[in-house]
């Protein structure tokens, strides 16, 4: 697979094919859930929009990663839950409603918290990183485009056609499944004679960055007295982030492949953990 076509058409294609199909789910209904769960979704955006990158830096200061991994690493924390924690959220007997509100705001956020984290990580961690920043003007109609539109896009056409909506639910989550799965390979493919040694420096910081999001968000839901729905969704939506936003990011805006491959090491790894939330919330939470 040739990079120009990953990063210029299959990418973008597949974002906006991933936003959009959340956009099936959405109702405005979902946007006027602040109200209803108003310290909920405090925390849940508290811990999305606050916690993670400053999380995500800490870790990444631990292990001692520098330059494009790192600025890769700090990419993954300006990014949202993503359809994929909608899903996880369901499985694990959370409070979907609540999950996909957050993924919605948290989504709308992407137009601030992509350009401000990347731009501070681009000239925090690399040598050149004034030269390399993003421009936010551009970078906001990118994500305007890939991201909030077919969002729009989605929830217009749920509310002409909700039948149709209710119908694609399940094949666009298998179908965003298998893009994700397409655009890792991709990434992998591109960074292929270097990706075991990246996989050594940058895989065990994934694994804590992952473990500990899910349990900071889950610990500080039970003491904001959240229910035990609510915390097990907060801690999904945490730990579990866009990886297609972060390798769209890395690539198509910033052109560096290398920065791609935290974002493609963690989905794999958020993955596998999922598994084990799904399993602990269906033995802790009561139907």
């Amino acid at each position: 697979m040739e990079a120009g076509f990953l990063t210029d058409y299959l990418l973008p294609f597949t974002l906006a094919f991933i936003m959009w199909g959340m956009g099936l789910s959405l109702v405005t209904d979902d946007f006027k859930r602040v109200v209803v769960y108003p310290k909920a979704v405090f925390m849940g955006l508290l811990n999305q929009l606050l916690l993670l990158p400053l999380i995500t830096f800490s870790v990444v200061v631990w292990f001692g990663i520098s330059t494009e991994l790192a600025v890769g690493m700090m990419i993954l924390a300006a990014c949202p839950g993503g359809a994929t924690s909608n899903l996880i959220s369901h499985l694990a007997k959370g409070d979907t409603a609540l999950s996909i509100t957050l993924t919605a705001f948290s989504s709308l956020f992407t137009v601030v918290t992509v350009p401000v984290i990347v731009n501070f990580a681009l000239i925090h961690f690399m040598p050149n990183g004034q030269k390399m920043q993003l421009d936010v003007s551009s970078t906001i109609i990118s994500v305007i485009l890939v991201v909030i539109l077919p969002v729009a896009i989605g929830m217009w056409v749920r509310h002409w056609k909700p039948k149709f909506s209710d119908k694609m639910g399940a094949p666009i989550k298998y179908i965003s499944a298998i893009f994700l799965l397409i655009i890792i390979a991709g990434a992998a493919i591109a960074e292929r004679e270097r990706v075991v040694e990246y996989m050594q420096l940058i895989g065990p910081a994934c694994v804590v960055l992952n473990v500990l999001t899910l349990s900071i968000g889950y610990f500080s839901g039970k003491l904001a007295k959240l229910t035990t729905r609510q915390s097990f969704t907060v801690a999904i939506e945490t730990g579990i982030q866009n990886g297609t936003l972060g390798i769209g990011v890395a690539s198509s805006l910033i052109g560096n492949a290398t920065m791609t491959i935290p974002a493609a090491i963690y989905s794999l790894i958020m993955f596998i953990t999922a598994f084990v939330v799904i399993y602990i919330g269906n033995k802790t939470v009561k139907d």
